[in-house]
């Protein structure tokens, strides 16, 4: 049976500073993502289908597979730890700022320029009711970028579409640092996005 740990951060607990407060990264990755998880463990381990044969993007990505006890639980907590996954990767002490190459050429396509997509991006995370994420995520139907979100820890895989670039705006995500203001922490926010892993992901799915 897949057992699941907690990722490696791909960099220290204070290097995102100071953007990303020391304390906000130690909380969010050894408690929040600690949790899911756990969570996802304890679930696979309940339901015990065929599905747990599977990595949780697979799963995730055809969720009507999982037995229908099991079903919501693997959606948050499976969700929670791809998602979670993700965002650590997505992340990096001195980004490059700006994105290049293929993905810099599909913004300026869909959404004119890359400071008119950070506008509707933003825009996007900050009106989101509640908690959830906002995503850039790769439409393999349309062959093309959107931006979506999603409520409480639901993957965009589950809606068949894969996830390029994630923001959780999550309370606990910023609450320390920012209190209320989750404005000033998406703004933030774009100063630590490793633009060259989420070029990559681009490209291996576009290509």
């Amino acid at each position: 049976m897949v057992h699941y740990e907690l990722p490696r951060l791909p960099y220290g607990y204070d290097e995102l500073e100071p953007f990303i407060d020391t304390q906000t990264m130690k909380i969010h990755h050894q408690k929040h993502h600690q949790a899911y998880t756990d969570g996802l463990n304890k679930t696979i381990e309940k339901i015990g289908d065929c599905s747990h044969s599977r990595h949780i993007s697979a799963i995730l990505s055809d969720l009507n597979s999982v037995q229908e006890s099991g079903r919501n639980a693997i959606n948050f907590f499976g969700g929670g730890y791809e998602n979670h996954r993700l965002f650590w990767e997505t992340m990096i002490p001195n980004s490059s700022g700006v994105p290049k190459g293929n993905l810099s050429n599909a913004i300026d396509v869909y959404y004119d320029n890359f400071e008119n997509f950070k506008k509707i991006f933003s825009e996007t995370a900050i009106a989101i009711q509640g908690s959830g994420w906002c995503w850039l995520v790769f439409n393999h139907t349309y062959n093309k970028i959107e931006i979506i979100t999603t409520e409480n820890q639901t993957s965009p895989l589950t809606l068949q579409k894969t996830p390029l670039l994630g923001l959780d705006v999550w309370e606990h995500a910023y609450y320390l640092k920012y209190q209320n203001k989750r404005p000033d922490y998406v703004n933030a926010w774009w100063n630590v996005v490793n633009w060259d892993y989420v070029e990559n992901r681009f490209s291996e799915l576009s290509g």
